[in-house]
């Protein structure tokens, strides 16, 4: 029996995608939230929650676009032409995000600037994000596996819609995240802020729910066809949001960010349940855009490789680094 070497491309691809979401999620989640922090020991504490461990998130951004390149060429000879600016938007975005990183600890006359760089470059890199989602989800002007739209086609209503609620849900992602590693007031503050975060994610989650079947027919149908099995994920997702909102009221630290993530990866679920197997929207699927198996499998043997190293890697990281930061203490 063959194998569909397509099928786990697309299994590691999305496993990948998923990953970086849930794990760098929550550190650009605290720089949406750096502004409104309490004060700069908060902030502080903020940054030393994730500074061990926020660059080796972004391995999986890297392993989900290089698998993709490798698996699904075509992919990239629509995406990018469709994409330009966003992607451009969410490296500048990431690269800003990094860089304050390093230099505010080592700042104190300026330090305010990298306090702002920290913060723009998270919500940038989240928005063009959940940007790219929406112009996924709404499809791309395609004729023969080329992008006949134009440069700004990306940016809609819809796609800031989802740009807006992508920042919201990776803020209650990092409230979550500060909740579990911090203590006194700067988790006093993070329980105080996560039933907000948790109710705007809910607005735009009904909206954008309400909204997608009028900018894809396709997903349109999907849902109205597969009911029974669509719509188990948006359920799902609920019982972890009523989770979170309990969990909070009686101020447990480690299952509001476990149902957070819960609350993500069911939403991720049903996007991918709502689309499959198409990969370029609105109608090339994986073994349209798939390069030849030969290349798939030389690929795959060095990313199964690979992977294990990085798990193993990324759980030794966050168990050593495990525990409450406090005041005045950090990695830096």
């Amino acid at each position: 029996m063959s194998i569909d070497l397509s099928l786990i491309w697309a299994a590691i691809i999305g496993f990948g995608v998923i990953m970086y979401v849930l794990m760098d999620g929550f550190d650009l989640g605290l720089g949406i939230l750096f502004p409104f922090a309490p004060d700069e020991e908060s902030r502080d504490v903020m940054m030393n929650s994730v500074a061990p461990v926020w660059d080796g998130n972004e391995t999986w951004l890297v392993l989900g676009g290089a698998g993709l390149l490798g698996a699904f060429p075509l992919v990239y000879s629509v995406f990018l032409p469709a994409l330009y600016i966003g992607v451009f938007l969410m490296l500048a975005g990431l690269i800003f995000r990094g860089i304050s990183f390093e230099f505010r600890f080592k700042s104190k006359k300026n330090r305010r600037w990298w306090n702002r760089a920290f913060c723009w470059g998270s919500a940038i890199a989240t928005f063009a994000q959940g940007a790219v989602v929406g112009a996924y989800i709404q499809g791309f002007a395609v004729e023969d596996f080329r992008y006949v739209g134009g440069a700004l086609d990306w940016l809609t209503p819809f796609t800031i819609l989802t740009g807006l609620g992508l920042m919201a849900g990776y803020a209650l992602l990092g409230s979550t995240w500060l909740i579990l590693k911090s203590e006194g007031h700067v988790q006093q503050w993070a329980y105080r802020i996560t039933p907000k975060l948790l109710l705007a994610v809910l607005v735009v989650f009904g909206i954008v729910s309400l909204w997608t079947p009028l900018v894809s027919p396709e997903v349109r149908d999907r849902w109205m066809n597969q009911i029974h099995l669509i719509w188990f994920f948006p359920i799902l997702a609920m019982v972890c949001a009523g989770a979170l909102y309990r969990a909070v009221k009686r101020q447990q630290e480690g299952l509001p960010f476990v149902a957070t993530l819960g609350l993500f990866i069911f939403t991720y679920l049903g996007l991918i349940a709502s689309k499959w197997p198409v990969i370029v929207p609105p109608n090339y699927t994986i073994w349209d855009a798939a390069s030849a198996p030969e290349s798939q499998l030389f690929l795959l043997v060095g990313v199964l490789f690979v992977i294990p190293i990085v798990l193993a890697y990324t759980a030794w990281t966050y168990w050593v680094f495990r525990g409450k930061v406090k005041v005045g203490e950090g990695y830096h």
